[in-house]
């Protein structure tokens, strides 16, 4: 599937493939995909970036900013193959197997037939202050992402990685597409914490292979009664079981919680529901959730979920790896009626989530395999996530801000077109740390107008 044109404001300058210096022995093998893995086929690539200033010397007119960039492109290429060593399903490219007799279907990783991942080099006529100044992120980040639009199963053809490195005036934005398949948003950031590292042990003088701290954990956890390879009911057209999702008009908004105001909303839940283990996430989505809920002015007798990406690798027994690369979550679902959600308060809103969380077991994780098997299925965007609900996805508790490229500490986080639906919302880590959050947030014009005039939920915004 070809992409569509960026915007014009965005020029291409150059693209290549990476691959790593050398590859495993069993990369020559299939990397067969459990549940997890294969029920993201038909949702987008991972798509989150960093917007990194240039130090104040590239900007003094002297300085000979070609030759910084071309020697900083050639640092992020060496790294980028350096990683790929390490994380070498990234690297290649998904294939399908399919035998008539009897009917077998599946569709797995190929490590070893592929050019690699792709890197970019673009420019934009744009400064840092462009993206960051404006109230809702700015079209333009759209197109500061490769593989736009582009569903998971389109690893066929296109990179299960890209990297899309866009100049700014005074900035640069390092912006990667992951394949959903191949792993989630932990696996991501791992990911990208590792290349970093790898960057910075190179710029020390360490050698292409750099041996990592966290190095992945590759080998896929399938149920014990169904090692894999799996078969999935599909016939020869890939359209019977995928679906190209187009977003509506969206507003998307970066809002700002303090540490302080994440400790208090964590203390009032706590205190309204007499018990003292709700988490400070947990307060806040329930914040979220009841403040949007009443933005979208609904009757009161509709039904309204909260969803919450639950990672599962601890949750299994035995656990998993906290390095496991693949996917490992599950998007688990709170419902009640608007009426109930708006008459109880914080604490009432927050316990249903505190409950949800802690009824998530491995005896319920192994249910949800178990009849995957029996009727696989694939998440749909327009079908898995309803109008009357929202998503909590990404993590406050991811690595974010640790990512540095000789360019220092980034200043801001930004993602793609993937997976924006209205009711989306996605939690980082606030920049300056300390138990900070900043929520992502995407909502129609209206009902994002309404949320900025909500006395509740903009008393707990910190506007900058």
């Amino acid at each position: 599937m070809a992409p569509p044109p960026p915007p014009r404001s965005v020029r291409f300058v150059s693209d290549c493939f990476v691959k790593p210096p050398q590859l495993p022995p069993q990369s020559d093998h299939p990397l067969h995909l459990p549940p997890w893995d294969l029920a993201m086929l038909s949702v987008h690539y991972i798509q989150k970036g960093l917007l990194f200033p240039l130090p104040p010397s590239c900007l003094d007119p002297g300085f000979d900013r070609p030759a910084f960039i071309h020697s900083f492109l050639g640092k992020l290429k060496r790294s980028l193959s350096s990683a790929l060593f390490h994380f070498y399903p990234l690297a290649g490219r998904l294939a399908t197997l399919k035998r008539p007799d009897p009917p077998f279907y599946t569709v797995f990783v190929d490590c070893a037939n592929s050019p690699g991942a792709r890197f970019i080099h673009a420019t934009v006529d744009m400064t840092v202050a462009n993206i960051l100044s404006p109230t809702y992120v700015p079209a333009v980040v759209l197109s500061l992402f490769d593989h736009d639009r582009a569903i998971n199963h389109d690893g066929h053809a296109l990179s299960l990685l890209s990297v899309q490195v866009t100049e700014l005036a005074d900035g640069v934005f390092i912006g990667l597409s992951m394949n959903h398949v191949v792993g989630d948003g932990l696996s991501f950031w791992l990911f990208f914490n590792s290349w970093s590292e790898i960057f910075q042990a190179q710029e020390k003088g360490a050698i292409d292979v750099v041996q990592l701290s966290h190095p992945p954990v590759l080998t896929r956890w399938f149920p014990e009664s169904h090692p894999g390879p799996l078969s999935l009911p599909y016939t020869d057209d890939p359209s019977s079981f995928l679906a190209r999702y187009e977003a509506p008009e969206l507003r998307e908004r970066v809002f700002h919680f303090s540490a302080d105001t994440i400790a208090g909303l964590k203390a009032e839940a706590n205190r309204q529901c007499g018990i003292p283990n709700i988490s400070s996430f947990q307060s806040l989505t329930a914040l979220v959730w009841r403040c949007i809920t009443r933005a979208r002015r609904f009757p009161p007798s509709q039904v309204t979920g909260c969803r919450m990406a639950a990672n599962n690798r601890a949750r299994l027994d035995p656990p998993l790896s906290p390095e496991y690369f693949g996917n490992s979550i599950t998007p688990l679902r709170t419902a009640t009626t608007v009426d109930e959600l708006l008459g109880g308060d914080l604490g009432w809103a927050a316990r249903l989530l505190h409950t949800a969380v802690a009824e998530h077991s491995d005896a319920k994780l192994r249910e949800w395999n178990q009849e995957w098997i029996k009727r696989p299925q694939v998440y749909h965007l327009d079908k898995t996530f309803d109008p009357y609900s929202i998503m909590m996805g990404s993590s406050p508790r991811f690595n974010k801000y640790g990512n540095e490229f000789g360019l220092g500490k980034a200043v801001a986080l930004r993602s793609g077109y993937a997976h924006k639906f209205d009711g989306k919302v996605s939690g980082y880590p606030g920049r300056e740390g300390g138990g900070s959050i900043d929520l992502e947030i995407c909502l129609p014009p209206a009902t994002m107008a309404l949320l900025e005039a909500d006395t509740e939920f903009m008393a707990a915004v910190t506007v900058s």
